[in-house]
């Protein structure tokens, strides 16, 4: 197993990065978030877990052990394969779910593209024991720092990616784009809305997440 990967950043992408270990470098699947913490050029070590497929072999990223770890529970209750581990991870922080399934919250889960209520109805039966107790202060949602790369594309292209990555039609991708833009407006002018100024990507994409579950 792959436990972690560290290097220069090469490329960032909407949901994955290549990062150069010795001169190989790694695909490796991410969330927003995670992205959103990475730099070209700059330095990064990812934790990472292999997913074995027949056909492939994919490796996710994560910022840190306790995102792995989270990420390898997950896919411990039946139904939750990488791909909607690594949703609910986009959506929710390690600790908001562990709060979430501590305390029955279905509304929590239902937040993640892919899960409807019976499906959040199963998973908090499921992975009650299985994830453990908050270990910190559990924020609302995630939100990243700092731009996802140098000379990103513009934030609504990333936000669009991100949205389809996890699963929306490009349609909705679009509504949910049009929906969250004054928050981005906000947030450029809070910045000055210099040359190159970008809103915080991760902090919208989970307030699209929001807009997309209330229309449904």
């Amino acid at each position: 197993m792959i436990a972690f990967v560290s290097g220069p950043v090469a490329a960032v992408g909407p949901g994955s990065a290549v990062i150069d270990v010795g001169g190989v470098g790694m695909a490796v699947q991410c969330t927003p978030d995670t992205l959103a913490r990475l730099v070209v050029g700059e330095p990064a070590r990812l934790a990472t877990s292999m997913v074995v497929r027949e056909d492939s072999l994919t490796l996710y990223g994560f910022a840190d052990d306790d995102e792995r770890q989270t990420f390898e529970l997950l896919q411990t209750a039946s139904g939750v394969g990488p791909r909607l581990a690594q949703a609910m991870l986009a959506v929710h922080s390690p600790d908001a779910l562990r709060l979430a399934v501590a305390q029955g919250d279905e509304k929590a889960l239902t937040a993640v593209p892919g899960i409807g209520k019976k499906g959040a109805q199963k998973l908090l039966l499921e992975l009650k024991d299985r994830l453990g107790a908050p270990r910190g202060s559990v924020p609302g949602s995630r939100a990243g720092a700092r731009a996802a790369a140098a000379g990103p594309a513009p934030w609504h292209e990333q936000l669009q990616d991100a949205l389809v990555g996890l699963g929306y039609q490009p349609k909705e991708a679009e509504a949910a784009v049009s929906a969250v833009t004054p928050e981005a407006e906000a947030m450029l002018a809070e910045a000055g809305g210099g040359p190159g100024a970008q809103p915080n990507v991760a902090a919208l994409l989970r307030a699209a997440l929001r807009s997309l579950n209330r229309t449904r």
